[in-house]
C-alpha cells in the first residue's frame, strides 16, 4: 500500500478553504488504495530553522538541532512516498508553514551534485518519499496568483531529488461557499479534485482536463474585483 504524509499549512487547519480542497483530494488517492496520514502545521509546537551553519548536514548528518515536536514528524516523513504541501497562498506562506518547510533540510543528504543545469542535492537513503504535490487555494482570481508557491514546491522537489507531481490550485476558493454552504459549482470542482487525487495515487500523475476543473472560474474578475473594493 502506497503511503501518503500530507501536511494542511493553513492557520484554520479543518475549518478553512484548503481543508475544504485537501479533504476530497486525499479521499481520492484513498480510493486508489493509498494510507494517508494527516498532519495540520499549526497543531505543532516547533522553532524555525536555527542552525545556519548545518548543524543536519555537516556535524550530525541527518539529525536537527532543534528539539521540538518536528522530531515526531521526520519518521513519518521518511516513511511516506508522496509528500502533499497544502496551504494557503498569503505572501507567499503562511508562517508556520514556511518554518515546517526549511525544516525538512535535515532529511536532505549533503551531498551536491550538478543536475540539469543546476546545483541540486537528493533526499537521505532512509527517505522513501518519491513525489511531492501541491495543493493550495487563493482568495484572488487568477491561479497564476498562486505560482510562486508552485515555484517553491517545484524547487523542492528538484533539489531533493524528487519529482514533482504538479499542482492542484483553485483560486478564489472562498466563491465554492455561499453562507458557509458548498454551491454546486463548488460541489463540481471537489468532484474534480478527488479525481485527481485519485488520478495521481493511481496514474502517478493528473490529468491536465482534470486540473483545469479544479480551477476554473466560478466568477467574472470583474465582479470579483468589486466584491474585494466593496469590503475594503
Amino acid at each position: 500500500m502506497s503511503t501518503v504524509v500530507a501536511i494542511n499549512g493553513s492557520p484554520r487547519m479543518g475549518k478553512g478553504d484548503t481543508a475544504l480542497v485537501l479533504a476530497p483530494f486525499l479521499d481520492g488517492m484513498r480510493d486508489a488504495g493509498c494510507d494517508v496520514d494527516l498532519i495540520y502545521a499549526s497543531h505543532l509546537d516547533i522553532e524555525p530553522c536555527a542552525c545556519g551553519r548545518m548543524y543536519c548536514w555537516y556535524q550530525k548528518p541527518g539529525e536537527c538541532c532543534v528539539q521540538d515536536e518536528m522530531q515526531a514528524v521526520y519518521p513519518r516523513l521518511k516513511e511516506a512516498e508522496t509528500l502533499v504541501l497544502a496551504t494557503p497562498v498569503y505572501i507567499p506562506l503562511p508562517g508556520r508553514m514556511q518554518d515546517l518547510v526549511n525544516r525538512l533540510c535535515p532529511l536532505i543528504e549533503p551531498k551536491l551534485v550538478w543536475r540539469e543545469g543546476r546545483t541540486r542535492a537528493r533526499f537521505r537513503a532512509d527517505v522513501q518519499i518519491r513525489r511531492i504535490v501541491l495543493v493550495a487555494t487563493g482568495g484572488w482570481w487568477e491561479a497564476g496568483n498562486m505560482d510562486v508557491v508552485a515555484h517553491i514546491v517545484e524547487e523542492l522537489a528538484a533539489n531533493a531529488g524528487v519529482a514533482y507531481a504538479g499542482a492542484v490550485l483553485r483560486p478564489h476558493a472562498f466563491t465554492m461557499r455561499n453562507r458557509g454552504d458548498v454551491t454546486e459549482d463548488g460541489r463540481a470542482v471537489l468532484d474534480a479534485v478527488r479525481r485527481a487525487g485519485y488520478e495521481l495515487a493511481k496514474d502517478g500523475q493528473m490529468r491536465a482536463e482534470t486540473l483545469e476543473a479544479v480551477s476554473r472560474p466560478l466568477i467574472s474578475e470583474e465582479e470579483l474585483r468589486e466584491r474585494y473594493n466593496r469590503w475594503g
